[in-house]
């Protein structure tokens, strides 16, 4: 049959069509793992908060995973390939084992992980992003971190604090190999120093040493912080820490003062030591006042600070208020002479009238005369005047 002008081309029956796209569409999605909720869409997310009943990271999580995050559970053990296959009994996946190859992001906080082992994270060769703060960490592997070539951003705010100068510098073992770090996070753990491989990453952007106990840095840790030929230097967050501004202090008051973009939060810096210079902002500080200790307190490791300007300002207008009452006091005394004469005749008198009441009386009892006779006993024989005898 013609077809009529206007009249659209017959197409084949909708049904077949219709069941290929139905078919397409209902394709078995991988299995969400026990406990746990999987949000699709471009990149898989994955988030387990099981409690104490989740012992280990879950086994079944599937393979095209992007972001996994595991918050409150009891996981305490981190063994070797715990993500790719090993299990909480020490035993370890093949070698080369690879169960998540597109997972960018693992998120670890509150699991009362204690021990993190070599190779705790083999087999995830696109991770780009692992944060294990608030952990109690003790023990840290120095192959912890090891085949995470792509990690860019480490976390470990709030988990250091327990593990003592040992789990330092097992750190600084553990961060050498990750050259293409980025972010580095070590706030609230308690650190008198930095880990040398952290300043040290050739790639590092910024790195978060806030809320720890440094008193400082040193000019070894300034000169790790520059970077040669065109690679930025890192930034650096240091509020909240004890500043000690002794001499010591010198190198790193001068280099904030020459980059303080680099230390977003160098306005918030204080000193904590010693005590004339407590709370006092330092960048605010001259490098004049900042004076090491003297032979007395050598010893007991205080600090004191010299004489200043300020204070040697402060010592002259001290000495001129004493000045100028001593010479208002002069001049009260030279105006009130008469009357301070008279005040001291009239003392004099009434001393002398005490005196001389005290003489008088001390004469009359001194008379012999004027001593009373002794009593005659009752019954004795003395003969009286007029007995003739």
């Amino acid at each position: 049959m013609a077809l009529r002008a206007g009249q659209p081309e017959q197409r084949g029956p909708l049904l077949p069509r219709l069941l290929l796209v139905a078919a397409a569409l209902s394709r078995p999605a991988a299995p969400c793992p026990f406990q746990c909720y999987c949000f699709g869409g471009p990149k898989l997310l994955l988030r387990c908060a099981s409690g104490a009943e989740l012992r280990q990271p879950p086994r079944d999580v599937p393979p095209d995973a992007r972001n996994l995050t595991i918050v409150g559970a009891n996981l305490t053990v981190l063994r070797a390939a715990a993500f790719a296959g090993g299990d909480a009994d020490g035993e370890e996946a093949a070698a080369g084992g690879v169960r998540l190859p597109l997972l960018t992001a693992l998120r670890l906080t509150h699991n009362n992980i204690e021990v993190v082992e070599d190779g705790a994270f083999d087999g995830l060769p696109s991770l780009a992003a692992l944060d294990l703060s608030h952990n109690p960490l003790r023990a840290l592997g120095a192959g912890a971190f090891r085949g995470l070539p792509a990690l860019r951003s480490l976390q470990l705010n709030h988990a250091l604090a327990r593990g003592g100068p040992a789990l330092l510098s097992a750190l600084d073992a553990a961060l050498a190999p990750l050259d293409e770090l980025r972010l580095l996070g070590l706030a609230g753990n308690a650190l008198s120093r930095l880990p040398p491989a952290a300043l040290r990453r050739p790639r590092l952007e910024q790195l978060d040493a806030r809320l720890n106990a440094l008193a400082g840095l040193g000019p070894d840790e300034l000169r790790a912080l520059e970077r040669d030929g065109d690679l930025p230097a890192p930034r650096l967050l240091l509020a909240d820490n004890p500043l000690r501004c002794s001499c010591a202090a010198r190198p790193l008051l001068a280099w904030l003062r020459n980059a303080t973009e680099r230390v977003p939060d160098a306005r918030r810096l204080r000193c904590a030591a010693p005590r004339a210079l407590h709370d006092r902002p330092f960048l605010d500080l001259d490098e004049a006042r900042l004076r090491c200790a003297d032979g007395a307190a050598e010893g007991r490791g205080e600090e004191v600070e010299l004489a200043g300007p300020e204070l040697e300002a402060s010592y002259v207008f001290f000495g001129l208020v004493l000045a100028l009452i001593g010479l208002i006091f002069l001049m009260v005394l030279y105006l009130n002479r008469r009357g301070i004469q008279r005040w001291m005749r009239n003392l004099r008198e009434a001393c002398r009238d005490q005196m001389e009441g005290y003489h008088y009386r001390y004469e009359q009892d001194a008379d012999p005369r004027r001593a009373p006779a002794p009593a005659v006993p009752a019954g004795s024989s003395a003969t009286s005047p007029g007995s003739g005898l």
